[in-house]
């Protein structure tokens, strides 16, 4: 596949990211070569990648714990303390090797770490694939809160190795098709039909490659999400909402990230009917799409309320309003839109209506 270019650095994919991998490594003579991994990519990712990397370099192993409840500013000074004892410099380059909260977290490690090191992310989830890899966002939680201390600052390359997919479970697969089926919903008709067709995980590149495309044309236009880039946030306002009450409430089922983000479309699409024009049969078909192959969340009226609470976070918000991405109709989103309070409560009732 072709490379897809982006502002100022490239998405390369299977073998063409280890080709470009290893010419940038010759250029440009790093003092030191740190690569990040979590105890999964560790066993399971780690020794192919460096198999396929040609040349000698000093390379140190930073290894953090896996999981959303460790994006932590807490581990981001772990690292920097690792970085400093293993004497990293500003000719240092941090290869972040995982899922979508290692290549936020080691971004942002980077992006702060001697006021800024070189970094590279190699994805090894789907999701990370599709998403969190590509546009330069990185960034941490505060507590539960999703991504609330961050920077937007873009690696040297991304590397897609869709090899790695072959290591997940297909829970973890669901939750990248998630934002898959968001690109759908936000640009174009075509590629979200396409999607529901899928029925299995085993040859994604070619969507893999569009959805990169998609959010690619979305982050070149608007690199610091001043206006068009937050229809990539459709659902994410409530569905970040849930994630973050089901994180911090050991009573509830953590949800991953794709799953929490399911729900938020289901709900937005609600609110998309209710407020703009989305017809009733695309309302149905996102619902439908979505409940085949996400599992039914239960909330109570203390969960919704909760919830709730929590939207004054989103990032999308401006001058205490809480600004939405909507659909007008399947592949054109509205952005911040504004929602009556009485339409969560029936929102929510329609996400729980068989």
């Amino acid at each position: 596949m072709q490379s897809i270019t982006s502002d100022s650095y490239a998405v390369h994919f299977n073998n063409k990211a280890y080709e470009a991998l290893n010419d940038h490594l010759s250029q440009k003579g790093y003092s030191k070569v740190f690569i990040m991994v979590d105890e999964n990519t560790h066993e399971h990712c780690l020794a192919p990648f460096m198999t396929n990397i040609a040349g000698e370099y000093d390379y140190e192993i930073i290894e953090i714990e896996s999981g959303e409840i460790n994006k932590t500013i807490e581990t981001c000074t772990q690292v920097w303390h690792v970085l400093s004892e293993l004497d990293g410099d500003r000719k240092s380059i941090l290869i972040n090797l995982g899922g979508g909260v290692l290549t936020d977290l080691g971004g942002f490690v980077a992006s702060c770490f001697k006021r800024g090191i070189a970094f590279i992310n190699v994805p090894t989830t789907l999701l990370s694939m599709v998403d969190a890899s590509v546009g330069g966002k990185t960034g941490v939680d505060l507590g539960a809160l999703k991504n609330q201390i961050g920077v937007i600052n873009q690696p040297e390359m991304v590397l897609i190795i869709t090899d790695f997919l072959k290591t997940l479970e297909e829970r973890q697969l669901h939750s990248g098709f998630a934002e898959m089926l968001k690109h759908g919903l936000i640009k174009s008709e075509t590629y979200w039909n396409d999607l529901k067709k899928v029925d299995d995980f085993n040859n994604l590149d070619e969507l893999i490659y569009q959805s990169v495309v998609i959010k690619n044309e979305v982050v070149l236009k608007d690199p610091t999400e001043q206006n068009l880039r937050k229809i990539l946030n459709y659902g994410h306002t409530l569905g970040h909402a849930i994630e973050s009450y089901c994180l911090e409430h050991p009573q509830k089922d953590t949800l991953l990230h794709g799953e929490a983000i399911a729900v938020g479309m289901i709900l937005e699409a609600y609110l998309s009917n209710e407020l703009r024009q989305l017809p009733d049969s695309a309302l149905e078909d996102i619902k439908t799409t979505f409940l085949s192959r996400y599992t039914k969340v239960a909330f109570s009226n203390e969960d919704i309320k909760s919830i709730l609470g929590l939207l004054k976070f989103d990032k999308k918000n401006s001058h205490g309003n809480i600004n939405y991405v909507l659909l007008n109709s399947l592949g054109n989103p509205e952005i911040d839109v504004r929602v009556p309070d009485e339409l969560y409560n029936k929102a929510f009732a329609y996400y729980a209506e068989s």
